[in-house]
């Protein structure tokens, strides 16, 4: 089944090259795969990640017939996603190859870390875009352009722009830590030009990020430290991450770290100025409604203060 696949994509990729395309031509840099032909107005759209692809394309009223639904963090999300009938795929790491095959679907959009092998093999199904943008605006602005939905886009971010300019403007001259537990290691998501979505929004906030969490964008965008490292996470204000795809909030591990010393030792955490925030919005991001999430969090724990 998975060789006429790949046999398939083939030959419509050969296809695509020889006649003209009666639909939308996507020749963009952060496409793999490119150039694709898609239609000018897709009716069944199936998504392969229930973040981004997920989350935008439902904010951009997009016909979405199918998506991972499994083991998400964001029950809101999901739950929209149930409203609208939209067929689970089952985990997003290995969703069913029969269910989208089922779904007869005129579209497959996801982002592009799953590879130029699915791309390929999912194109003998239906023309399939995958998304390699790192900032999530130029996710979102791509996956519009894509879709002929760029005014809806635009609308939707100018919006956020209009609001994070607000709370730019009213954030404190403060150091503000972040850091996520999972049940076998720490992780920090650093300030920097091409952070992940929630940490990008942050820093278009005017947050301020310990030196420690802060990058230029040159090297990688996540630091593991050990528990020895936690004293560099010495901002006036600590935020912490526990659950999601993961089971740290049940395993035991957030308890123990919470307890020992030297997380005790922190700035914040001496002061009490930390807080737990909502893995759904930071861990499982996916687009504009996500982006107000952050700054609500940004307003009650930074602005407004304990």
């Amino acid at each position: 089944m998975l060789a006429r696949l790949a046999l398939s994509a083939l030959l419509s990729i050969a296809a695509c090259g020889a006649w003209a395309c009666d639909g939308r031509l996507v020749d963009d840099g952060n496409v793999v795969g490119g150039p694709i032909c898609v239609p000018e107005e897709p009716k069944r759209i199936v998504v392969l990640d229930p973040t981004y692809s997920l989350g935008m394309s439902l904010e951009l009223d997009l016909p979405v017939v199918g998506a991972p639904l499994f083991g998400m963090s964001d029950k809101v999300l999901q739950a929209e996603a149930e409203a609208r009938s939209v067929t689970d795929l089952g985990g997003f790491t290995e969703p069913s190859l029969e269910t989208i095959i089922a779904l007869e679907p005129d579209l497959i959009l996801g982002s592009g870390f799953v590879g130029t092998g699915v791309q390929e093999m999912l194109s003998g199904i239906a023309p399939t875009v995958l998304n390699t943008s790192q900032n999530w605006k130029d996710f979102y602005r791509l996956l519009a352009e894509i879709t002929g939905r760029s005014e809806r886009a635009e609308e939707l971010l100018a919006g956020y722009e209009t609001r994070v300019a607000e709370v730019r403007a009213s954030v404190p001259e403060v150091a503000v830590s972040v850091i996520r537990i999972t049940g076998w290691d720490f992780q920090v998501y650093l300030d920097a030009p091409n952070s992940y979505g929630p940490f990008l929004v942050l820093r278009e906030a005017g947050v301020h990020r310990t030196p420690y969490e802060t990058s230029d964008g040159t090297g990688p965008r996540l630091k593991r430290p050990d528990l020895e490292d936690l004293s560099a996470l010495s901002g006036d204000i600590l935020l912490y991450i526990v659950g999601g795809a993961n089971d740290s909030d049940t395993s035991g591990r957030h308890d123990e770290v919470l307890a020992n010393p030297l997380w005790q030792m922190l700035p914040a955490v001496k002061s009490g100025n930390v807080h737990r925030v909502d893995a759904a919005t930071w861990m499982e991001f996916s687009g504009v409604t996500s982006a107000h999430r952050v700054l609500d969090d940004i307003e009650r724990y930074i602005v407004r203060g304990p």
